[in-house]
């Protein structure tokens, strides 16, 4: 390469970092100018933005760029000597033209040379006062539309204010085209991976100064056993001078003396220089761990890149007047969080303007402003990111949800008649639920509230809707403000320590022996005027139960939205801040455990996946395998029993059942359909299958059949409970392979346990 033709690429790296500068800011100034056409500042702002992008494309010789930065030129110094004012189709056209300019600086996404003249040709029949303002779409489509026909045309669909400029080598670029923060600091690329890694050397040294301390502590106790050991040998001085000793005796005595001073003296001094330097290297450890934390951590505000322009062109899209307000921006969150928070925030923001911002029309009969009104706010509480975002809308129609419910077959009529709006309110974060009755470009594909729900909670975190008729909708997110650092509760269970993240604890208690009740045979004891179930952390994570008999019960409260329990663990070690280390790969995902990390003593602690926990807490009560806790602390272990699968649709015929067999004594698991039960007989170990024929998913004629063929289960009894009973549908479940027919029709409770007997015997081993 030349030294022109170096030169050349230089200055087309600084022009494409010169307009991601000045476009940012004609953005935020058109934007502010769209409420107040008339603000000087604003205007002057625009109008240097555009001058020093045409004096740059004019340098490189990017005629392009100077076409299109001179006619926006024109029209903002037309509006500051008052010959022109900013009405909508101006500031429509001006983001257009901002956007050209961003495409013509990036050169794989330049626009051709016909949608440069059809801009100028816009620009200057607005700028004719004579001239009537053109249809907001017609001009800005042949601009704005990607290369595919059948492409929007609306401005939200370009994504110009997330392009990445080119990289520009340090000794090319001045000084004053480097990124710097608020405060004038300089800003530097460092990969994820070394950052990363940054944070768990931090950590880990952080850990290795914490244990001088007790290597100090035994220093310390060999100190004062050296000060007894120097006055006994005082002591048996003092007694032996009524003794006549040799000379050499007494002379290996003062030497032994005089020794043992020396060398405690020495300890003095080595343990003096050993604090000093732990506290020193703790410090600075603390210090390296705090700074490599905080490089992790951006301001909210990185995440809403766009989104005010998004909302705007949206709403413009559509027909409506919106404007975004965001309060917080500068809320510290960790960047990985920010990555994940960036799609679950665009879809309830294109939610609220599609959804619940009514039309001007609209708003102005119900007595609202003509312009809609959606904020966002971010915040901190109790270690979590708190996000709220609500407008002034219309509100979820109820009614109309009700009816999507009953037309979507997902409920009975008679049942989502009965709903309530919370109940109601839920169907619309399952996936494919929508209340478009066709699709659009900005939605109806139902791809929406289930995905902002299904991100939330692989962030550990929870979203809730509310809203109110007429008034708006609110939508409340809490996610962790960090997914590299957790404060915890650390126990120790089956004497190894596990850690629950505090943002899913309720309390931690000492329970009372004689406050275990027996409700419905399991195990509860009375939490802020209700009925809390018992478990024992010992089954739930497969360690041994502990055979100290204590005189309290040590429990954590646990919480994941609606479901709370306790958990009874062996003792409570202490609040901890825990740097997560995730598990190897190869592991896959272990039961009930999210992560791992180091104490400060260096030993390993397992982060429990609370979530997780709780699925098999309720997987154990449905299958009547929660063992219960002792009053005296011990685990009771009871006698093997028969297990038995119960496989049916309905509710009540399953629970019937269920509770037959639970009072015969023998083991029971249910399942809610075919495809339920096979992955339940795939997964556990039963006596029996007692299966209906009709369900969803899987029929049970499917069922069988897949196991007969299964070389594990095809010698498994199976019994069918059928509301058929003609012969033919006899036949057809025994073809399949089933060892029992029963029909529903003749069921009562003796004929279905005398036929278990038959086929398995009683419910002990």
């Amino acid at each position: 390469m030349t030294p022109e033709q170096m030169r050349d690429a230089s200055l087309l790296e600084l022009f494409s970092l010169e307009a991601e500068a000045q476009t940012q800011v004609l953005s935020a100034g058109l934007l502010a100018l769209e409420r107040d056409p008339t603000q000087a500042d604003h205007l002057e702002s625009c109008m240097r933005a555009a001058h020093s992008l045409k004096g740059a494309a004019r340098i490189v010789g990017v005629d392009a760029g100077v076409s299109v930065a001179h006619v926006m030129e024109d029209c903002l110094v037309s509006a500051q000597e008052g010959r022109l004012y900013l009405r909508p189709e101006h500031i429509d056209a001006l983001l257009q033209g901002t956007d050209l300019l961003m495409r013509i600086a990036t050169p794989d996404h330049a626009p051709s040379p016909a949608d440069i003249e059809a801009y100028v040709a816009l620009m200057t029949l607005l700028l004719d006062p004579l001239a009537l303002a053109p249809p907001i779409s017609t001009p800005i489509a042949p601009f704005m539309a990607e290369p595919e026909p059948e492409a929007p045309a609306a401005p939200i669909e370009v994504p110009i204010p997330v392009v990445e400029p080119l990289p520009v080598a340090p000794t090319e670029s001045p000084p004053k085209n480097r990124r710097t923060t608020e405060n004038g600091e300089r800003v530097l690329r460092v990969t994820a991976e070394r950052l990363n890694s940054l944070l768990d050397l931090s950590s880990k040294s952080l850990v290795e100064t914490l244990r001088l301390k007790p290597h100090l502590a035994t220093m310390q106790r060999l100190k004062r056993t050296q000060s007894n050991g120097l006055r006994a040998l005082e002591n048996l001085n003092v007694h032996l001078k009524d003794h006549a000793l040799s000379l050499e005796a007494r002379e290996a005595l003062e030497d032994a003396r005089r020794l043992l001073a020396e060398s405690q003296q020495l300890l003095v001094e080595k343990n003096a220089e050993l604090d000093e330097f732990a506290w020193q290297a703790s410090q600075r450890a603390q210090v390296l761990y705090d700074t490599a934390l905080a490089c992790r951590m951006r301001p909210f505000a990185d995440v809403l890149t766009g989104q005010v322009r998004m909302v705007r062109d949206l709403g413009r899209s559509l027909g409506k007047q919106v404007r975004l307000e965001i309060e917080g921006e500068k809320t510290q969150v960790d960047r990985d969080v920010l990555e994940k928070l960036e799609a679950p925030l665009t879809h309830l923001l294109r939610n609220a303007v599609d959804h619940g911002i009514e039309s001007a029309e609209q708003r102005l009969l119900a007595g609202k402003p003509a312009e809609g009104l959606i904020r966002l706010r971010a915040s901190h509480q109790a270690g979590l990111l708190v996000l709220e975002l609500s407008d002034d809308g219309n509100g979820v129609d109820l009614e109309k949800v009700r009816r999507s419910i009953i037309e979507r077959q997902l409920s009975p009529a008679e049942t989502a008649a009965q709903l309530s709006e919370e109940e109601l309110l839920t169907f619309l974060f399952l996936p494919g639920f929508s209340l478009r009755d066709k699709v659009t470009e900005v939605s109806g594909r139902g791809v929406g509230l289930d995905a902002v729900q299904h991100m939330v909670r692989q962030l550990r975190g929870a979203v809730v809707l509310e809203q109110t008729a007429g008034e708006g909708s609110h939508f409340h997110l809490e996610v962790p403000l960090t997914l590299s650092v957790v404060r915890s509760l650390v126990v120790e269970v089956g004497d190894e320590a596990y850690a629950f993240p505090l943002a899913h604890i309720e309390r931690m208690c000492d329970l009372e022996p004689a406050d275990i009740v027996q409700v419905e045979g399991r195990q509860h004891f009375w939490h802020e005027g209700r009925h809390v179930g018992l478990v024992a952390a010992s089954q739930l994570l497969q360690r041994p139960a502990s055979q100290s008999a204590q005189e309290t019960l040590k429990v954590v409260v646990i919480r994941e939205r609606e479901a709370i329990y306790g958990v009874a663990v062996e003792r409570f070690i202490g609040e901890r801040t825990l740097v997560v280390l995730p598990l190897d790969e190869r592991l896959g995902k272990v039961q009930d455990i999210s992560a791992g990390a180091l104490l400060d003593d260096g030993s390993v602690v397992l982060i429990v996946d609370v979530e997780d926990m709780l699925r098999s807490v309720d997987k154990l009560l449905n299958t009547g395998r929660l063992e219960r806790i002792a009053r005296q602390g011990n685990q009771v272990v009871e006698a093997a029993r028969k297990r038995i699968l119960v496989v049916d649709d309905s509710l009540t015929v399953r629970e019937l059942q269920r509770k037959l067999l639970l009072n015969r004594g023998y083991d029971v698991a249910v399942a809610v359909d075919g495809m339920d039960g096979w992955n339940a007989l795939r997964s556990e170990d039963f006596d029996l299958l007692i299966t209906d024929i009709d369900m969803p998913r899987m029929d049970g004629i499917e069922l069988v059949s897949l196991m007969r063929r299964d070389n594990r289960l095809q010698s498994l009894p199976v019994m069918v409970v059928s509301y058929k009973d003609r012969e033919e549908d006899r036949r057809r479940g025994l073809d399949a392979g089933a060892d029992y027919y029963l029909a529903k029709a003749s069921f009562h409770d003796d004929a279905l346990l005398d036929a278990v007997v038959e086929l398995i015997g009683g419910a002990r081993t």
